[in-house]
């Protein structure tokens, strides 16, 4: 501060200072002016939000040229503009700083992540004739709610906030609850704060306590303090919504259960009365949970059941078609996105985009996915797709699936910032596109972009060696791995010895793996043997796939297809025969067709594609009849 004085006195400093932004020209001017509307100048000016960096300056001179240096108000309004190490120059200049300028120091320093900085201030604050306010207590809060502070140091604020007589004070009592919750995650002492509180109307205060109930692994106490906030005729925000549907992911089954149950129970309470808010948010959460539990006709039930206006919300949106998709309903999902751009009542978010973009690729709709880039893109949100990780991977992901690797390679080139996840899904497009050497390529790229590949890395870049015949590169990456490889990452090397005809090798790894061998791992050795004409071994594989998976088809369906080629009639007889027997259907063929933007949906056998035989029938005679 001393080397800024020596500058400004300096003349050629103000000389070259230029005073050329209108506010300031116009309060230079004023200085001839009586001293009171100078400083009231001065002051309106540094009560703007945003001050231009190239003005501060300039103010900061102005102050040392009108006198007003040490005035406490235009210091602390100053103080709140710079950044922490000039904001302590500043403050540091005044002979006797006042609450304002402590408070202000104080929440720059919050600002900036200094809650040590913070405490030291607010120690020497109570060491001089001043008193705290309730400004001082919610910076300093806000500050302590990083994890980078002790929880002696809340619960000493928590003791300053009843001494000084704020503890009926609601900003003040919700910066306590954050720095319980999130600072120090002693969700007992936040809880205690919370049931303290005289007027409990604050939803953040709310959200807070259930955001950290939800990420601690609490989630029975979240969806309790959910219920009672609406029993309290409280809205949530959406930020509280997020954090319930957060909750609800962590329940199992029987939690699931439990939840249905009481909550639809108070849906059928608050149906009888006139708190239609209260049932739209109890019926957005059960579309949720029914998905989870995989009843996904109850989850369009309770959709339906929600209000028009409580429609206008994405997430209502969102958890139906996130439903959906969580359950291989890709073209359910779509109709319902449909639905909802139609309605023109509700603006998708990247929550939607990613649900919807991986629908997509289930069914190998690009020409939507296609589409939902474009919206993306003229929505003006080029900039978000490029910075939000999750946005560009299902994108990746999408173009990937659906054979567009042109497309999925310049999304993948546009991300600003790539995670191992992004490049997992680039790797994994061009391992199922048999784009081997172009993945391995990708893989030894991983380290120069300062990551570090993690299990679903080493995943991809085994299915890229299998899906291009690459057996040696994938037997040095599986014997090199740098994480214990799971059962996921021995199916892909057996899928790949399979492949290439070293069925014996496959044999022992399965073998040797310290795991019991599941479906996809004797799927594999029975593809290879089919492949290879290993017919005797075959059959004993295809045994133990039927152990392991008796309900699946398709353990079933090879083996039969590889004795018919071989004309081993019998063998086709006895095995179908086995089929019936034991109630395995085999599981229809179903494809998908897209016209003018709707998806239509063809399963083998089904009364739409008997429809369809017939009317193909019907044509032929006529061509018949016409051509004779």
């Amino acid at each position: 501060m001393l080397q800024f004085v020596r500058r400004i006195r300096r003349p050629d400093f103000r000389s070259n200072l230029k005073f050329n932004s209108p506010p300031i020209a116009a309060l230079r001017r004023s200085i001839s002016s009586n001293s009171n509307s100078r400083l009231d100048n001065l002051s309106r000016l540094l009560q703007q939000r945003h001050v231009p960096p190239r003005w501060l300056l300039q103010i900061h001179a102005l102050m040392f040229t009108m006198g007003a240096h040490q005035d406490n108000l235009i210091a602390a309004r100053l103080i709140a503009h710079y950044s922490a190490e000039s904001a302590i120059d500043v403050f540091n200049s005044l002979q006797n700083p006042d609450v304002f300028s402590f408070n202000s120091l104080i929440h720059t320093m919050a600002d900036e992540n200094r809650p040590r900085a913070a405490l030291l201030l607010f120690k020497e604050l109570k060491s001089r004739p001043i008193s705290p306010n309730h400004l001082t207590l919610s910076f300093l809060l806000k500050a302590c709610s990083i994890d980078a502070i002790d929880a002696s140091s809340v619960k000493q604020i928590h003791s300053d906030v009843v001494k000084l007589g704020f503890a009926c004070e609601a900003f003040v009592l919700n910066g306590l609850l954050v720095a319980y919750a999130k600072g120090v995650r002693d969700l007992v002492s936040a809880r205690h704060v919370f049931d303290k509180m005289p007027h409990r109307n604050l939803v953040c205060s709310w959200t807070c306590l259930i955001s950290s109930y939800a990420k601690l692994g609490f989630p029975d106490d979240a969806l309790n303090l959910f219920a009672t906030m609406l029993t309290e005729n409280l809205r949530p925000a959406s930020d509280t919504m997020i954090n319930i549907l957060s909750a609800c992911s962590r329940l199992d089954l029987q939690g699931i259960q439990k939840w249905v149950n009481l909550l639809e129970q108070n849906a059928a309470d608050e149906l009888d009365s006139t708190n239609s808010i209260s049932f739209d948010y109890t019926n957005i959460v059960l579309v949720y949970l029914f998905g989870k539990w995989r009843k996904i006709d109850k989850s369009r039930e309770a959709f339906d059941k929600i209000s028009e206006n409580g429609r206008k919300s994405v997430l209502s949106w969102n958890a139906m078609i996130g439903a959906y998709e969580q359950n291989g309903c890709a073209v359910e999902a779509l109709a319902t996105f449909r639905s909802m751009i139609s309605s023109n009542d509700c603006r998708p978010n990247h929550v939607t985009m990613v649900s919807i973009l991986s629908a997509c690729a289930e069914i190998g709709d690009l020409s939507l996915g296609s589409w939902i880039h474009e919206y993306i893109r003229n929505g003006g949100q080029k900039s978000t797709l490029a910075s939000n990780v999750n946005l560009a991977t299902a994108l990746i992901d999408m173009y990937s699936k659906c054979g567009d690797l042109d497309s999925a390679r310049a999304v993948f080139r546009e991300m600003s910032r790539k995670d191992v996840v992004s490049i997992n899904a680039m790797i994994m497009g061009l391992a199922v596109n048999g784009n081997g050497d172009e993945a391995l390529s990708l893989f030894s790229e991983i380290q120069e972009l300062g990551l570090r590949p993690n299990s679903g890395t080493l995943l991809a870049v085994l299915c890229a060696c299998s899906h291009s015949g690459l057996i040696r590169e994938g037997r040095e990456i599986f014997n090199d791995m740098i994480v214990a490889p799971r059962l996921e990452h021995y199916a892909c090397y057996i899928d790949l010895l399979s492949r290439s005809g070293f069925i014996e090798e496959a044999l022992d790894v399965a073998a040797s793996m310290p795991f019991e061998p599941n479906r996809f791992v004797w799927g594999s050795l029975l593809a290879g043997c089919i492949r290879h004409g290993r017919l005797e071994l075959s059959q004993m594989i295809s045994a133990a796939l039927i152990e392991v998976d008796p309900e699946n088809s398709g353990g079933y369906v090879m083996l039969s297809n590889s004795l018919a080629a071989d004309r081993r009639w019998r063998g086709v007889v006895s095995l179908r025969g086995a089929m019936r027997e034991k109630g395995v259907e085999k599981q229809p063929g179903c494809s998908w067709i897209d016209v003018d933007r709707t998806v239509h949906e063809f399963v083998a056998g089904s009364a739409g594609m008997q429809c369809i035989r017939r009317t193909l029938d019907s044509l032929s005679k006529e061509m018949r009849l016409w051509s004779s």
